[in-house]
């Protein structure tokens, strides 16, 4: 993917192809179609890992990182997520305290799971507590002494298998206070970096759906059943395909849009949560229909349909479940906070 300049495409500079948020939709939706754990890495990559780093970082880790980052030389994650702690970030136990014995150095300690790429993450981009304020750092793995970091695996996944996906274990973890990200503090940094990448996912989970009803119609119309009829003769079959593709094709309509105002600046954070919802959802929905057509057949890799459903089952949970996006909205909505 760094050969084809699709990591950070829409970064300006720095190596990356500076291309519009919607030609960025275009690959996420391509990359998907492949499968959700590749898209994921991507989003990771792209907009987790080198999005804080070009919107946050300074202009030393920018231009020390981002080119190699783009070539996919180095790979990052982004460490938010703990293990008592998902939807709910603000109550984040991570922390980090000045170094008592070494001036300019910060230590971090705590936990975050379900991040992708972890083990194998160069540079880490971890959000801890710094004087009770959330604030973001980079983590360089080659900087910490051993025994202060670990990111073991998290194995045997049902869903994004083609994902690595693991934890984040600091134990005094030491950074330099130039690889604290200097000018953002709160959630607005973290929730920054996911907005961009919640984008991705909306445009990626339509992918995977447009695979999905691909490889339905094409086993409908090679299956025969009852006399020798293709089972895309019947009726019950068409309507599965025409409702997946009537919502496919509303949710790229959806995207494109959406991808026009975040490129014009004219976004809000509840426009991607609209679609980001409902995309995953609608996703999720018609690949669990789209796989009955497969009877018996679908729980075998070698269709793939049961791949999609479960891979688009964590599409719609990480990165803000459904749940969590529906009280985003009911908030911009009535303008009474729900989240207690």
């Amino acid at each position: 993917m760094g050969e084809a300049g699709f990591l950070g495409a829409t970064i300006k500079g720095y190596g990356c192809a500076g291309i519009s948020d919607v030609g960025n939709g275009l690959i996420t939706r391509e990359v998907e179609k492949i499968d959700s754990g590749y898209r994921s890495a991507l989003s990771v990559q792209s907009s987790l890992s080198m999005g804080a780093i070009y919107d946050f970082g300074t202009e030393e880790l920018k231009e020390r990182l981002l080119p190699e980052m783009a070539k996919g030389n180095i790979l990052g994650c982004f460490g938010l997520t703990e293990p008592n702690h998902g939807s709910d970030p603000g109550s984040m136990e991570t922390t980090a305290r000045l170094d008592p014995t070494r001036e300019g150095v910060y230590l971090l300690s705590g936990s975050k799971t379900w991040i992708t790429n972890s083990p194998i993450a160069d540079v880490l981009v971890v959000w801890a507590k710094l004087d009770g304020k959330i604030r973001g750092f980079l983590v360089e793995r080659a900087r910490c002494p051993p025994g202060t970091l670990e990111t073991p695996a998290i194995k045997n996944k049902t869903g994004l298998r083609a994902s690595i996906t693991g934890m984040i274990h600091m134990d005094n973890v030491p950074v330099p206070k130039e690889n604290l990200f200097p000018d953002v503090e709160g959630l607005k940094g973290p929730f920054a970096c996911l907005n961009n990448a919640r984008y991705g996912i909306a445009w990626g989970t339509m992918g995977a759906l447009e695979d999905c009803i691909e490889r339905a119609r094409e086993y409908a119309l090679s299956r025969k059943q009852f006399k020798g009829n293709p089972l895309a003769r019947y009726q019950l079959i068409q309507k599965k395909l025409a409702d997946a593709l009537t919502d496919a094709t509303f949710g790229l309509l959806a995207c494109v849009q959406v991808g026009r105002l975040k490129h014009e600046g004219l976004i809000v954070p509840e426009m991607i949560s609209m679609i980001k919802r409902q995309n995953c959802d609608r996703s999720l929905y018609h690949a669990r229909c789209l796989q009955e057509i497969f009877g018996g057949n679908a729980v075998a890799d070698e269709y793939h349909i049961g791949r999609h459903v479960a891979n688009l089952f964590v599409a719609q949970t990480y990165e803000g479940q459904s749940d969590i996006h529906s009280l985003i909205l009911g908030r911009a909505i009535t303008g009474v906070q729900a989240f207690c």
